[in-house]
């Protein structure tokens, strides 16, 4: 993730986990290294804010990590609290590179 900046809203899907809502600007990457750093770093910030993996196995036909940051499934990972409507996942590149994800409500 060297530019641009993903922003997702967090959708609850009952029983099931989250689903990303990307915001119109942001920016996925195009490389599968990137796509993984941005990933775990995703990972990092949900487990941050109290999200833990759903006990619900993944599908690993439908759950790709470029489906996941698509917002086309969803992910295996549920919190104690609702997200509500101003849940977001806010990602921007880091002065190294590295993607840097909070989950922020606004």
């Amino acid at each position: 993730m060297t530019a641009g900046s993903y922003v997702a809203r967090i959708i609850d899907v009952p029983d099931h986990g989250i689903r990303l809502e990307p915001a119109d600007d942001s920016e996925r990457p195009a490389e599968p290294t990137q796509t993984n750093l941005l990933a775990m770093s995703i990972a990092l910030a949900l487990g941050a804010a109290g999200y833990r993996h759903h006990p619900e196995p993944r599908d690993p036909d439908l759950q790709t990590l470029d489906t996941l940051l698509a917002g086309k499934s969803v992910m295996p990972w549920v919190s104690d609290t609702s997200a509500g409507d101003n849940t977001y996942l806010v990602c921007t590149p880091s002065s190294t590179g590295l993607p840097h994800c909070e989950v922020e409500h606004r």
